[in-house]
């Protein structure tokens, strides 16, 4: 025994050098976030420990130790035959992304008999306990038994604690973790991570939309990570989703389906009922998937398609309903009010997925796979925002991998190359003026847009560019316990495209005021391009990262999870960037406000605003992406029924294209805001009022022919870094009979969110005057200086309880119960990253109570098998409350800093006790036809008590600094979050 365990040190040196061998000698090779599973525990030494897939005829094996402990790595989720000789068969159902204990003792199991169906009804199922990560698992069953109110399979995250999946007013999805932004979310699809490098989201193509990501009849199931993932997880800071997709198997089988709902099977919306006018609407979804064999036990195909057609339902109103307890609508011209009301927002989607996957030998796979996403939607239409100003969006991804997986009895490797292809192109629906109400002694804060579409609004922003990855997998590794090691390198190439704003619509605003609106429009705001500059840049990214990653079952009891990582990006845009020589000339000459010899750098620096003017070649790659992550299990009573765990560990995100190509895009194409007599104030520039700027663009643009006066002047900071989150957890899993419980306490850390504020100074570097901000101290012959860093924090508190009784068929019911209490704070708006207004800088914002998460929230989940074939599903979710952020101007210079604006960060939640309730409920009838084919009938009640979950705010927080004991009240006639009560009938035929 000891001669054995000193040969298994001697395989340290060969996995280390392994592991440099394929980061130094292959340096294109890079590493990926697997979806596969693990399998390990002891079997009769020496044995030879055999897995099949009992659905495809794939076979992976391996030898146990002296000492009999085994390691399959890699996977695919399914149900296999597990044999290490006579009387130790089991048949057990491997989860996505998950590590299983199994001991094959002779005489201890019997593999069950019976057709494979049958089989795969008795698998046993485990339950990974022995993990440091917060999450769980969404299966095949729930994700085909719950109600759902679309079919993006990311829906279901929201019963694991910690998850809230949303659909906004307009009909829009999105998936966030904890209290951070759906940004930090990633989603890894066979291992492939879906990241939006450009805009918000999180996931490619899901920025304001009502898509899905990836067709749900190719989904098998799905993990939730909300923190503490191992170091394999990359260009993340909340949750992480991992998501294995259908393999053809060596039976066809195949499904087609269809789902329908219109105006005649809802409920009314707030502003229909106001209106006593209900606005048209349908949703269509269709699609089939099939699969099978090509060669039997050895190459298998499958193939999906899902579509959409929608026109959901939205109600115009305005964002500012009152002045001074004055109506708005009495204070607005009678052609602004007739767009308020019930609209309509169209939407379609077409959905393709491919697969190949060639079982070469027992120890080779090959996998070929294709994702092709397609939508047209109309965007920009609600809560201040006209149907006349809305935007037509075009959504593209397609997404291509080949992997090939290699086993052998100590070792796994899996090597991937991606290719991806994403482009969102939003475009106005007609040229002209457009027309925007606002208020202009309340900060300008928008009441209704109307006409053409704002030109920053028509965009074209995008990636594209390829990968090549690899995991290495030592297993079974002895000393001190059994070790797991898994390492790799990462490169990525991608391009970035960012086309921030059209030349087109110039946007002309009128003051709302208490005796009625202007008729003449005190601003402008329109563009201006520059000969010769690029107004859509291009940007060559480069991606490198290194992890490693040790899972150390240092005894049968306790589990170390020990890993770090290591990443670095190269951005073009960003390093090569050179700050216009005309723009430095201006920031180094005289400030035009200050004493005679004094330049406007020096009123900068006075103010603490440096180090933002870029030479082209003193920018750096950022090096200290260095995340290390340590966690722990330790099992109470040997018997996997009470586990602690814990952990601790930093993980990077990164900084979207969104921002970093705007120094370059406002200088091709500078935005200017001009002001008109006699309503300037104390705004620049301020011109005499002439109707001839109605007429074309092109008599704009003349203000500014021969000089800057006017345009925005953005810059980056030169040491910017990526954000990153700091997560700390401990908890405690349960298996008591047939539940399985879960009680977590968790904080999270988040920084370096990128801040943009109001680089203005006036000549003695101050910021505020009177409470007034320095609007007219910009960059001299230019405009109003906006600067990019670093800034944003949220500090969050989470209570996660979770319990579940899995569904089986000897009880024919199962439920899931999730519970989070959230406490967190923030000094910016979730949904909000320019500050321009209320401090000087972001380090002078206050920490207020996040908009991001309720307070509390529980969502229960239930199946129950019925008689005559019906299967029953419902789903509960109540949650206080979410907070408002905003900000009050009822405040006296001074309240909130010395001198300072007479405004201030705040926060305020709507006194309901519950601020969203829906209880839904599905119910199906299936119909066997003949072999393996049948046919279903099904409805979907949605919001069934037809709660108004209502999502518009109104908000009135005091005067003369006294504050409103009840500052934010609903607006009961706005929009909803979700749906009113809905039916959606379906049906589908499986063979």
């Amino acid at each position: 025994m000891k001669k054995r365990t000193q040969n298994r040190k001697l395989l340290y040196g060969p996995a280390f050098a392994a592991a440099l061998v394929s980061t130094a000698v292959v340096p294109v090779i890079s590493w990926a976030q697997t979806a596969d599973a693990t399998l390990r525990g002891k079997a009769p030494a020496n044995s030879d420990v055999t897995a099949k897939n009992l659905a495809t005829g794939a076979v992976r094996r391996t030898k146990a130790a002296e000492d009999g402990s085994y390691a399959l790595v890699g996977l695919s989720p399914g149900t296999y035959r597990i044999d290490a000789g006579a009387g130790t068969e089991n048949t057990v159902t491997l989860s996505v992304a998950s590590t299983t204990t199994l001991d094959l003792v002779s005489g201890s199991a019997v593999a069950p008999e019976g057709t494979l169906e049958e089989i795969l009804v008795k698998a046993m199922r485990p339950v990974e306990v022995k993990t440091s990560e917060i999450g769980a698992t969404v299966t095949q069953k729930q994700i085909a038994n719950l109600p759902q109110a679309t079919r993006n399979f990311l829906e279901f995250a929201d019963i694991v604690p910690g998850m809230a999946f949303n659909i906004d007013a307009q009909g829009n999805t999105s998936l966030r973790g904890g209290a951070m932004n759906n940004s930090s979310v990633n989603v890894f699809i066979d291992g492939v991570g879906q990241k939006n490098y450009v805009k918000e989201g999180g996931v490619s193509g899901q920025f304001f939309t009502q898509g899905n990501p990836f067709p749900q009849l190719a989904i098998g199931e799905y993990k939730v990570i909300t923190s503490n993932y191992k170091a394999e997880f990359d260009q993340i800071s909340s949750a992480a989703i991992t998501a294995e997709t259908k393999s053809g198997t060596n039976q066809i089988h195949g499904e087609v389906f269809g789902r329908y709902t219109d105006t005649g099977l809802r409920g009314d919306t707030p502003g229909e009922l106001a209106l006593d006018k209900k606005t048209p609407s349908h949703e269509d979804e269709y699609g089939f998937a099939v699969g099978g064999p090509i060669i039997q036990d050895q190459l298998h195909f499958f193939f999906a398609y899902e579509g959409k057609k929608f026109n959901t339902p939205i109600t115009v109103t305005p964002g500012v309903v009152s002045i001074n307890n004055i109506p708005i609508a009495n204070l607005l011209p009678a052609s602004a009010v007739a767009q308020f009301g019930p609209s309509g927002l169209p939407f379609r989607e077409n959905l393709y997925f491919g697969k190949l996957d060639w079982e070469v030998s027992d120890r080779d796979r090959l996998e070929l796979e294709a994702k092709v996403r397609r939508e047209d939607q109309i965007i920009g239409i609600g809560v201040g925002l006209a149907a006349s100003a809305s935007i037509d969006s075009k959504n593209n991804d397609t997404r291509i991998v080949a992997r090939w997986k290699h086993s052998a009895d100590r070792w796994f490797n899996e090597f991937r190359v991606t290719y991806e292809n994403a482009f969102t192109a939003p475009s106005a629906q007609s040229l002209g003026n457009g027309t925007v109400y606002s208020v202009a002694s309340n900060n300008d804060r928008n009441v209704l847009d109307t006409g053409p579409a704002d030109p920053r609004g028509t965009q074209n922003k995008g990636q594209a560019g390829a990968g090549l990855q690899d995991d290495l997998t030592f297993s079974n590794l002895q000393w001190r316990g059994d070790h797991t090691l898994k390492m790799g390198a990462k490169y990525k190439l991608v391009y970035l495209t960012a086309q921030d704003a059209e030349n087109i619509n110039p946007q002309f605003y009128y003051d709302v005021e208490t005796t009625g609106t202007n008729p003449l429009p005190y601003r402008a705001f329109f563009t201006n391009p520059v000969a010769g500059l690029n107004a859509a840049p291009k940007s060559k990214d480069d991606q490198f990262g290194l992890y490693f990653q040790d899972d150390w079952a240092a005894t049968d009891r306790l589990t170390w999870n020990l890993g770090a990582r290591w990443d670095y990006e190269k951005n073009s845009t960003y390093l090569d960037y050179e700050t216009p020589a005309n723009v430095v000339a201006a920031i180094n000459g005289q400030d035009l406000n200050a004493p005679v010899g004094q330049t406007y750098a020096q009123s900068l620096a006075k103010g603490g605003v440096t180090d933002y003017i870029s030479t082209g070649s003193n920018r750096k790659p950022y090096l200290g992406e260095f995340a290390p992550r340590l966690g722990f299990s330790f099992d109470l009573s040997g018997d996997q029924h009470h586990v602690v765990f814990g952990g601790a560990g930093r993980s990077y995100d990164r900084d979207l294209y969104d921002y970093l190509q705007l120094e370059q895009t406002k200088s091709a194409l500078p935005q200017f805001t001009y002001y008109f007599q006699p309503q300037c104030g104390t705004h620049t520039p301020c011109v005499a009022w002439n109707p001839a700027y109605l007429n074309g663009l092109s008599n704009l643009q003349s203000l500014v022919a021969a000089s800057n006066k006017g345009a925005e002047v953005d810059l980056i900071n030169n040491h910017l870094k990526p954000p990153y989150s700091d997560q700390f957890s401990v908890g405690i899993r349960n298996k008591v009979g047939d539940w399985n419980t879960s009680a977590t306490l968790a904080r999270l850390l988040s920084y370096d969110g990128v801040a943009v504020g109001l680089g203005n100074r006036r000549p003695d570097g101050t910021f505020f005057l009177n409470g007034g901000q320095p609007w007219g101290n910009g960059v001299p012959g230019f405009g109003s200086l906006i600067i990019f860093g670093n800034g944003i924090e949220t500090r969050s508190t989470e209570v996660l309880l979770s319990a579940e009784k899995p569904y089986s068929e000897e009880s024919g019911w199962g439920t899931t119960i999730a519970y989070t209490y959230t406490s967190a704070q923030q000094n910016r708006d979730i949904k909000e990253h320019y500050s321009l207004a209320e401090a000087e800088t972001i380090k002078g914002y206050p920490f207020i109570t996040s908009n991001a998460a309720a307070r509390h929230r529980l969502v229960v989940t239930g199946t129950a098998r019925g008689p005559w074939g019906l299967v029953f599903g419902a789903k509960l979710a109540l949650a206080t409350p979410i907070p408002v952020n905003d900000v009050s101007f009822n405040f006296a210079p001074g309240t909130y800093a010395p001198s300072g604006c007479n405004c201030i960060p705040i926060a305020g939640t709507p006194p309901n006790i519950i601020g969203f309730r829906e209880l839904d409920l599905q119910a199906t009838e299936n119909f066997h036809l003949t072999g393996d084919q049948s046919a279903y009938l099904r409805v979907d009640v949605l919001n069934v008590l037809d709660a108004a979950n209502y999502s518009d705010t109104i908000a009135n927080w005091g005067s003369n600094g006294v504050r409103n004991p009840n500052p934010v009240i609903y607006n009961t006639t706005g929009n909803l979050a979700g749906q009113p009560f809905k039916l959606v009938l379906s049906g589908g035929y499986k063979f």
